[in-house]
């Protein structure tokens, strides 16, 4: 085998491997004497074939199977003697004019081949110890615990009729039937039949619910209304519609008193222990929403104080992924990139720079993750799959057999564990503070905060948080 280096650009490379006729015929030899001992021909003893005789029958096909082999083999063997990683699967070329491909599958030409790649960058990663987080932490007040039970009394309401010919009032549910036409003609997805909805939620087009007020059980009305200039649905938007309705049924909503009946109701002891779950949750939520700010500073950190070459083509695989999601999603809302005030040219130079930062900060996890040896146990993988199970009741067979036949899968749910505890383990020697705020403030997003959706490409696919891969092959991205 003889490798000639062709490529050394910043991260690419490229390979020329040549493989000797006279390497081919000896591999291809030592094949049929090997097959020798396994073919039946008719006029021949088992084992006693000439291997000439093997070779005219058999050749051509055996030396096809020995070339995939020995193409991957070697270039495999010349990838590993060299002291880089590559960031990817290398894209390999064999030589494919025909005249030259016949003699090589005869062995009585070289073969030559190329084999194409980007290295993963030397990354030095940065002081994690100077790194300076403040963790924001919120108490659970007992106004949260009783605006959070009043919700769910909301939410659990009951509603009974009103006396006959009694007009709508604010807070009644109404169930109607309704027609929506554009020009006289009615359009797509603007009909129900005994459709609810409660008058001053805000669930329906501005000014349909207040047009109710009033309005009496049996009564048709005709309500005109506007769709406003940004709604979701292009063809109607800013549009102006009539809809002919019919109320069927006026309700108003019973009292709900919270007491031990109510928790009873939901399937709690008292109202004790209603406020006690409750509270346990709101301080669950109030931790993930902290630990969310946390890891959102942590990954600005790193982004601000690592900066290298990237690989490009996951770049681009990265930026070919997002790009797909953000024109379906513009597709399905019927917007265009005029409605957005901006170019698809302008857009995709944004959407590129997130790109480059999901595989940054990717590879920076990834570098943090592997020196420090930091593994995800069977118990985390098999916990992480079990709650994908949950997600499909009665398919946690199937789902089973997905993970096992699909090894790429489990790399999917491994990733994220990677990460998060790639993650701890920084925090752990980063300079973390507490501040105490109020819930509003938890739970309030920089007007200036950017994309924080990421994914790691490669082997694995992220799920919201962001990932980052380690192994030979690690791609990616980390974000929020």
């Amino acid at each position: 085998m003889q490798v000639t280096e062709t490529v050394n650009e910043g991260l690419k490379r490229e390979l020329k491997i040549v493989i000797p006729a006279q390497d081919l015929d000896g591999r291809l030899n030592d094949r049929l004497s090997e097959l020798k001992q396994k073919v039946r021909l008719r006029g021949f003893r088992p084992g006693k074939v000439p291997v000439t005789h093997l070779r005219k029958v058999y050749g051509r096909s055996v030396m096809a199977e020995l070339l995939e082999e020995t193409v991957n083999e070697t270039s495999q063997k010349a990838i590993d003697e060299r002291s880089e990683k590559p960031a990817y699967r290398p894209e390999i070329k064999v030589d494919e004019d025909n005249s030259e491909m016949e003699a090589v599958l005869d062995a009585k030409a070289d073969l030559a081949f190329t084999v194409a790649f980007e290295v993963l960058p030397e990354i030095t990663v940065a002081e994690l110890s100077g790194i300076e987080i403040e963790r924001e932490v919120a108490e659970v007040r007992d106004e949260d615990v009783d605006e959070a039970i009043q919700r769910i009394a909301e939410q659990n309401r009951t509603y009974e009729p009103r006396e006959e010919g009694a007009g709508t009032e604010d807070g009644d549910r109404v169930t109607l039937d309704y027609v929506g036409k554009l020009d006289g003609e009615p359009f797509e997805g603007g009909s129900d039949s005994d459709a609810q909805l409660v008058i001053g939620a805000g669930r329906f087009i501005p000014g349909f619910e207040e047009q109710l007020v009033g309005a009496k059980a049996g009564e048709e009305k005709t309500i005109k209304v506007s769709f406003p200039e940004d709604y979701p649905a292009a063809q109607l938007a800013g549009k102006e519609a009539e809809f002919e309705v019919t109320v069927k049924e006026v309700a108003r909503p019973a009292d709900t008193a919270i007491d031990d009946a109510f928790a009873e109701s939901l399937g709690l002891e008292s109202l004790d222990k209603l406020r006690e779950a409750v509270t346990d949750q709101i301080t669950r939520d109030f931790a993930a929403q902290s630990r969310m700010k946390v890891k959102r500073q942590l990954l600005d950190k790193l982004d601000e104080l690592h900066s290298f070459e990237l690989p490009q083509a996951i770049v681009d695989r990265e930026f070919e992924g997002i790009w797909r999601q953000v024109t379906n999603d513009m597709e399905q809302s019927g917007r265009s990139f005029e409605d957005e005030d901006t170019t698809e040219e302008a857009m995709q130079a944004d959407y590129r720079k997130i790109a480059e930062r999901r595989v940054r900060l990717g590879l920076v996890l990834a570098e943090i993750g592997e020196k420090n040896e930091i593994q995800v146990t069977e118990d985390e993988l098999k916990q992480a799959m079990i709650e994908q199970m949950r997600r499909y009741p009665g398919q946690e067979q199937e789902v089973f057999k997905y993970f096992q036949d699909n090894p790429g899968a489990v790399a999917e749910l491994r990733a994220p564990i990677f990460e998060d505890k790639t993650v701890d383990y920084i925090l752990e020697l980063a300079n973390v503070t507490e501040k105490t705020v109020s819930r509003e403030e938890l739970f309030t997003v920089p007007d200036d905060d950017h994309d924080h959706h990421g994914h790691a490409h490669g082997q694995d696919h992220g799920e919201g948080t962001g990932e980052a891969t380690s192994g030979g092959s690690q791609t990616a991205s980390a974000d929020n």
